[in-house]
C-alpha cells in the first residue's frame, strides 16, 4: 500500500486562498479547507491550531500575491502602472481585495508607511525624476493618488462600479497630473 500523501502547511494555506478566491473570505474555515483537499479536519488543524491562524496564513499568502501582482513591470509611468494594477487586481480578485483591504485582517498601516515601505522607494524616485519632484513631493503624490486609487478599487470590489480601463487610466493621470501642478505652483488647490 503507498504512503499517503503528506498535507504541508503550504498545501493547506493554498487551498485556503482557493477558496477564498472563489467563494469568499466568509466561506475560509478548517472544514471547508479539508474538503478542498481531500481529507479530514486533522491535518490542517495539526498546521495551524485555530482558524484565526489559519486565516492569518491566506491573508499574508494574499498579500505575497497581492504586492507580485502590483510590481509586475510594465513600461510608462511607474506609479500610474502601480495604481492601475491596484485597480484591476480589485477588478480580478474582487474577493481577495475584500480579505486583504476589507476584513480587517491586515494590520494597521498608516498611509505614511505605505509611502515609506522600501518596495516603493524606485517607484517614487522615478516619479521625482520624471515629474522634476523632490522625494517629500513625490511622496505627497503617491498619498493623494492612492486615495484615488483606492477608492476607485474598493467601487470595483463591492460592485458599485464596472471596470473600465480607460476611464480609470484618465481619472488616475488627472489626479496625478492635478497633484504635481499644485505642488510645483503651477494650479491652485481650489482649482482641482
Amino acid at each position: 500500500m503507498p504512503p499517503k500523501a503528506k498535507i504541508t502547511a503550504e498545501m493547506i494555506a493554498e487551498a485556503g486562498l482557493t477558496i477564498v478566491r472563489t467563494s469568499g473570505y466568509e466561506a475560509l474555515n478548517i472544514r471547508s479547507v479539508a474538503k478542498q483537499l481531500g481529507c479530514s479536519t486533522q491535518p490542517v488543524m495539526y498546521h495551524y491550531r485555530t482558524a484565526e491562524a489559519l486565516k492569518e496564513a491566506v491573508c499574508t499568502l494574499a498579500d505575497q500575491f497581492h504586492t507580485a501582482y502590483l510590481m509586475q513591470e510594465e513600461p510608462g509611468n511607474p506609479l500610474l502602472g502601480i495604481g492601475l494594477r491596484y485597480i484591476r487586481f480589485a477588478a480580478e480578485e474582487r474577493n481577495l481585495f475584500r480579505l486583504l483591504f476589507q476584513s480587517g485582517m491586515l494590520k494597521d498601516t498608516p498611509l505614511g508607511a505605505l509611502t515609506a515601505a522600501p518596495e516603493n522607494a524606485p517607484v517614487l524616485n522615478a516619479v521625482a525624476a520624471e515629474a522634476a519632484l523632490t522625494p517629500e513631493q513625490a511622496e505627497a503624490v503617491f498619498a493623494q493618488l492612492f486615495m484615488t486609487v483606492h477608492g476607485c478599487a474598493s467601487l470595483l470590489a463591492n460592485n458599485a462600479m464596472q471596470y473600465d480601463a480607460a476611464y480609470c487610466e484618465t481619472l488616475l493621470t488627472r489626479c496625478m497630473d492635478g497633484a504635481v501642478a499644485v505642488l510645483k505652483g503651477e494650479a491652485h488647490e481650489e482649482a482641482l
